[in-house]
């Protein structure tokens, strides 16, 4: 059966990659690293930040994008992977951002470990889903959201996004998020980041 499309007018080819269930890493692609030294300012001590920093940089999480064209049309797709260890109290977790278009959205589909999803948007709202492996969280359209390890063991996910979504990361580098989550009595707890006192 012969498509109607010629080939030439698709914005790309199929095709398909290996990643590992066990550890969200692949053996044909290579991850994106981001260590704490990446992150400065971005976690509500800073006076924790630098002390951890004077015995190391600690990789906090790694990612793969797994080789979509970033056009209109396609999905975009990959695994993320957080680490578990603590900045003062507060939870290793990735950067975040909001989609540069703003209104799309994405799915994460937790392979292991525990978690959060923490999501707010412009107008202030945020919530905060849990995940376990099984559990596929929904980041809606105008939430920027973040991926935090509040377990012991590396928390691994799989997501989907439009593919010219983009990654808008300004306000989050200047601000943080409205929230942050930090341990308390063995427990994962949000409270209000100080520095958006």
């Amino acid at each position: 059966m012969s498509s109607t499309i010629p080939n030439s007018a698709l914005p790309m080819n199929p095709f398909s990659v290996y990643f590992s269930l066990n550890n969200g890493l692949s053996d044909t692609k290579p991850s994106l690293k981001r260590f704490l030294s990446q992150m400065k300012g971005m976690y509500a001590d800073d006076a924790a930040t630098a002390a951890l920093l004077e015995e190391g940089n600690p990789l906090l999480y790694e990612f793969h994008e797994l080789g979509v064209t970033e056009t209109d049309g396609n999905l975009a797709f990959g695994t993320s992977i957080v680490y578990p260890g603590k900045v003062g109290e507060e939870y290793y977790m990735t950067k975040g951002h909001f989609h540069t278009i703003i209104d799309t959205a994405e799915v994460y589909y937790c392979i292991g470990g525990r978690g959060l999803m923490l999501m707010e948007n412009p107008e202030g709202e945020w919530d905060a889903q849990e995940f376990t492996p099984g559990k596929a969280v929904y980041v809606p359209g105008r939430y920027a959201h973040r991926s935090i390890n509040t377990g012991t063991e590396p928390l691994i996910t799989f997501y989907v996004f439009r593919a010219d979504a983009g990654h808008d990361y300004g306000s989050i580098e200047t601000k943080g998020f409205r929230k942050i989550v930090v341990e308390k009595d063995g427990k994962p707890v949000i409270l209000d980041n100080p520095k958006w006192a």
